[in-house]
């Protein structure tokens, strides 16, 4: 095997990143949990005797180190797990916490035909949230089990365990889930994105680029909730959400943030945006992050805006362009 490692392996690096994106919840640590797994498979090459397929020894090894990172890490989490929600009342202080991570959905698109399809209600922020509660092993089984379809007796081999013990892992991270998820999760806009959404996403863009937080409420439920890590406060009605973007857009106020100019694009299988901020005294919009939209009844009923520190793993780059015309995405 080793006169060919590369390119046998290499056609599912995306499929094992995306993996350990869903057991870790962060894009950073995913890619360098990839590189381990690879670096474990090409030092223990000469040991593969191939009684399993070799995507299957690669998932092994993901989960494995994957399991080891656990071990020493804290769970992430988003702002709403940490306290009850609060009011705008001036400039936000960001906290250093594990914070959970958005993935576009560019790397979910696997390629290889043999590849696990990436279903969204597996990959979906929220799901994902719930998935932090759980312990390491039981978080292994599930995602073995209900992700990528292995058996009770694969599943135990690969943790070292018995059938029954990983069977009553894979019973208690379920009911673990059923708590944690969403109770009106099943009203979420699922599926391809549709034209109603791309017509919801063109009003939400053009109401932030104008600087009208009007026109922003006009497309939220009133008890929309909204989080914005690294800043653990976050509010959970549509009045506090206007109330923190009227602090935010108000060229006159001193909380104002600056002008926006955004993209429509896709992350964790939800529609979301691809923000552009041009600061007050700048003269550029510079790279600023992305928010992730939950879409129920053809409103806006979540939305999550990530700070991601580059543009590049989203394919866009991280200034605007200068003649204004929006960046290929």
């Amino acid at each position: 095997m080793s006169g060919d490692f590369e390119r046998v392996v290499e056609r599912h690096r995306r499929e094992i990143q995306v993996h350990c994106y869903r057991m870790l919840g962060s894009l950073g640590d995913a890619e360098d949990l990839t590189q381990e797994t690879f670096l474990r498979a090409w030092k223990g090459r000469d040991g593969f005797e191939g009684r399993a397929s070799v995507r299957t020894w690669l998932y092994r090894i993901a989960t494995n180190a994957c399991l080891d990172a656990l071990a020493r890490r804290p769970r992430r989490v988003l702002p709403d797990q940490l306290g009850p929600s609060g009011e705008p009342d001036g400039p936000l202080a960001a906290v250093d916490q594990p914070w959970l991570e958005p993935c576009p959905d560019r790397l979910l698109d696997l390629e290889t035909p043999d590849a696990v399809v990436v279903e969204r209600e597996t990959i979906e922020l929220a799901y994902l949230a719930a998935v932090q509660y759980l312990p390491p092993r039981q978080r292994a089984v599930l995602v073995l089990r209900d992700v990528l379809g292995w058996s009770a007796k694969e599943t135990a081999s690969l943790l070292e365990t018995s059938v029954a013990s990983a069977n009553s892992a894979l019973q208690r991270a379920r009911t673990t889930l059923r708590e944690r998820l969403p109770a009106r999760r099943s009203e979420w806009t699922a599926g391809d994105p549709t034209a109603a959404e791309a017509a919801l996403l063109k009003r939400f863009i053009a109401a932030y680029e104008q600087g009208d937080p009007s026109a922003v409420a006009k497309l939220l439920h009133e008890d929309a909730q909204a989080v914005m890590p690294p800043y653990p406060l976050w509010f959970a009605s549509r009045a506090a959400i206007v109330r923190a973007l009227s602090l935010s857009m108000d060229p006159a106020a001193a909380t104002c943030v600056g002008r926006f100019r955004m993209l429509p694009i896709r992350a964790n299988r939800q529609p979301a945006v691809a923000t552009y901020l041009r600061r007050p005294g700048e003269d550029g919009y510079r790279w600023f992050g992305v928010t992730l939209l939950t879409v129920e009844r053809g409103l806006v009923a979540a939305m999550a805006a990530f700070e991601p520190p580059s543009a590049e793993p989203w394919g866009l780059p991280d200034v605007w362009p200068a003649d204004g015309t929006p960046p290929p995405h």
